[in-house]
């Protein structure tokens, strides 16, 4: 016989297993500046899409794009710093 377990019990029963580790949580944080530049971007593109865009709505996109890249340049820099020194 097969027993019938409600959703709430099946997905509480491993709620002490599902917290993220400190690595992760330390993983979230190092990505946080490219995070919140994502947000900008995506903030600045949601502005512009009822209206036809301003010179200021396009510069501050082209800012939010840039602050995106330096962003993510930062991240790929650190991890081949990381994995250099690891190897090293």
């Amino acid at each position: 016989m097969s027993h019938i377990v409600t959703v709430q019990d099946a997905v509480t029963a491993f709620a002490d297993f599902m917290e993220p580790t400190d690595a992760e949580l330390d993983a979230v944080e190092q990505e946080m500046p490219l995070i919140l530049a994502e947000v900008d971007l995506v903030d600045a593109q949601i502005t512009v899409l009822d209206r036809t865009p301003t010179e200021l709505d396009t510069r501050r996109i082209r800012r939010a794009r840039r602050r995106v890249l330096a962003a993510r340049r930062t991240l790929a820099n650190q991890a081949a710093d990381a994995q250099r020194g690891d190897a090293a």
